[in-house]
């Protein structure tokens, strides 16, 4: 069977990552120069497959956080290359960039980012209502079901307690079906109760809705929801975990020895 690489207008494409929702290759990323120039990321080279959940787990100056920002296309890199399925990023102009954002990937952040006028099924279809897209009802309701927002799909953000918000948040990620999407510590505003309910749905998207994440996290607990941990230390990839546990996550993290690990 062959398969199409699909583009983004004449963005550069390669082929042969059909199983990748996305990947990094030999990427590094420097921060300032001389005396003050500091390695985010060291040719890290990572490929995350589609319909999977990955967590990327290190203690804080790891790299993480920086390694989800230039995959999502949000972080420029100063070397390497940086794929969503086959579309190279490093390749695309502004405008391509923000509209593969826009149309391919989905973003959770720590802070919950809701429009306060707005309701929050408002605030659910707002990316798609801006871009002049008609949401999929079909799939919109079975997301609302998913994360279990439909009594209070009427709410305001004020009305709503800091869980249901990043619920609302987690629901405008997957309400326009995105190839993948990038979670940075969405659990850090939360208390461990809705954190857990959270990941949850996180988790029962990929496995019941067939979609693929990657999330940021320091926490152990938080990194055994996914299916697989990716661990760095000092802007490299040190090792991995399948089928993790938050005993297995932490024992891993204290054998690296280094800074941060355990710490909230």
């Amino acid at each position: 069977m062959t398969n199409t690489a699909p583009t983004i207008d004449d963005g550069h494409t390669v082929p042969g990552a059909g199983d990748l929702a996305a990947r990094a290759l030999a990427v590094s990323k420097v921060y300032g120069s001389g005396d003050a120039r500091v390695t985010a990321l060291g040719e890290v080279s990572i490929g995350i497959p589609r319909g999977r959940f990955t967590a990327i787990m290190g203690p804080s100056g790891s790299g993480k956080s920086t390694l989800m920002h230039c995959m999502a296309g949000l972080d420029s890199i100063d070397a390497g290359q940086v794929f969503i399925g086959d579309v190279e990023l490093n390749r695309l102009d502004d405008k391509r960039l923000t509209r593969l954002r826009r149309d391919r990937v989905g973003f959770i952040f720590q802070a919950f980012n809701l429009v306060p006028t707005l309701t929050a099924l408002e605030n659910i279809t707002l990316p798609m209502d801006i871009a002049g897209r008609k949401a999929d009802k079909a799939w919109l309701d079975r997301v609302i079901d998913t994360v279990g927002l439909r009594p209070r799909l009427g709410h305001r953000p004020s009305q709503l307690s800091g869980g249901q918000q990043q619920r609302v948040a987690c629901a405008r990620a997957l309400a326009s079906r995105p190839e993948i999407i990038f979670a940075d510590e969405p659990t850090g505003n939360l208390d461990s109760r809705s954190g857990a309910e959270v990941l949850g749905f996180l988790r029962d998207s990929v496995r019941e809705m067939g979609r693929t994440i990657v999330m940021v996290t320091h926490d152990p607990a938080a990194a055994a929801y996914a299916d697989e941990v990716v661990f760095l230390g000092d802007g490299r990839i040190v090792d991995t975990m399948a089928a993790p546990t938050a005993e297995k996550v932490l024992e891993r993290m204290k054998g690296f020895d280094l800074p941060g690990v355990g710490s909230a």
